[in-house]
């Protein structure tokens, strides 16, 4: 099977690749990579070292697309994805829609041009925020619960939140421009017959991401707390009771990999797909478990709300367990064990990824 992976040098797309690799014999697998994130270099290196073709190259040129091999599967990992994206400090509207859903266009115009079949990686960040912001939450303790015992809005249940749960307006620049990849995606595969499936992640987190505050929240955090960065509480009366769900990217390679074995035809094609609720912690807890390994780090408070911040957010996977019997392997705990050994051997990692 011939695989081409877009962002292949960011920590998903790799990722990706390497578990691929180790999970299957006589893959053979093309990535192609701007090379513009700090860091991404080094991942190329290592890609290259386990016998995947790279091409340095830009998805938003249609002709960097047009001199790709040929595929039989095309996995999207490419994209901006910080949530703050288009806003002031963190890029241009444009650049984003040039990055998320330009290129989107014309990684589709590849699988049409090969009959390739498309894994979209999407984003948790199409949901709609008011609706987020709404679900009925228990506040006490040091995070946020879903309370179940509450009337509980449709996709939502004791098990996170699935594909059904609205998308309305407003879900940030850089959620429309994932959900708007989703429905054109969708579109190209009723119009021109080739497979689509579409994976809405949670956080992806493990060992060597290039962690920020508004992405990669889990990795970010623990280098910064073990070289003992300013760090705050950002909303939620500055208390770090909000909420995400952590997802290794091994696993989410595992649910690929079964897509890519299934037969598609007419019916579900969105997937939910994160750690869910046993994976779920919230900043507060995370910076227990960092004093605990690291020694105590003091965490500032500042109660200032911001337009894209939600309370609570974690992924239902029982879609994808029933149609693939996928679940994700990888506990919160080892996740941020591999994280926090990665920092200790890296000091000047979030340097090298131009923190």
């Amino acid at each position: 099977m011939r695989i081409l992976i877009t962002g292949v040098c960011g920590f998903a797309g790799s990722s990706v690749a390497e578990t691929l690799l180790n999970r299957r014999e006589g893959l053979s697998i093309t990535g192609i990579d701007n090379l513009v994130r700090p860091g991404s270099e080094g991942n190329r290196q290592r890609l290259r070292s386990l016998g995947i073709e790279f091409v340095h190259g830009d998805i938003r040129a249609a002709s960097d697309m047009e001199g790709l091999p040929a595929a039989d599967w095309v996995i999207d990992a490419a994209a901006n994805p910080c949530v703050l994206a288009g806003l002031q400090g963190a890029g241009s509207s444009r650049q984003l829609f040039e990055h998320n859903l330009a290129s989107a266009v014309n990684v589709l115009e590849y699988c049409k041009r090969h009959n390739a079949g498309l894994v979209l990686l999407s984003s948790s960040r199409v949901y709609s925020i008011p609706a987020l912001r709404a679900l009925p939450l228990k506040a006490g303790g040091d995070a946020f619960q879903l309370d179940g015992s509450a009337a509980l809005p449709p996709g939502v249940s004791c098990e996170g939140i699935g594909p059904g749960f609205s998308t309305s307006a407003p879900i940030s620049l850089y959620g429309s421009t994932k959900l708007a990849s989703e429905l054109v995606a969708q579109e190209y595969e009723e119009a021109f017959g080739f497979p689509v499936w579409i994976d809405r992640c949670g956080v992806l987190a493990g060992a060597g991401q290039f962690g920020t505050a508004e992405q990669g929240i889990f990795s970010y955090w623990v280098n910064a707390h073990l070289r003992k960065r300013p760090l705050r509480y950002i909303g939620f009366d500055g208390a770090g009771k909000q909420v995400r769900d952590a997802l290794h990217p091994r696993d989410l390679a595992a649910l690929i990999d079964a897509q890519m074995r299934s037969t598609r035809s007419r019916g579900r094609s969105i997937y939910t797909a994160g750690g869910g609720v046993e994976n779920a912690l919230s900043l507060a807890r995370l910076t227990a478990w960092c004093d605990a390994r690291f020694g105590s780090h003091e965490v500032a408070a500042d109660p200032r709300e911001r337009p894209y911040d939600v309370p609570w957010v974690a992924m239902d996977n029982s879609a994808a367990g029933s149609d693939f019997g996928w679940r994700p392997e990888s506990p919160i705990e080892s996740i941020l064990d591999e994280i926090a050994r990665h920092a200790e051997q890296h000091p000047n990692w979030l340097e090298s990824v131009g923190l």
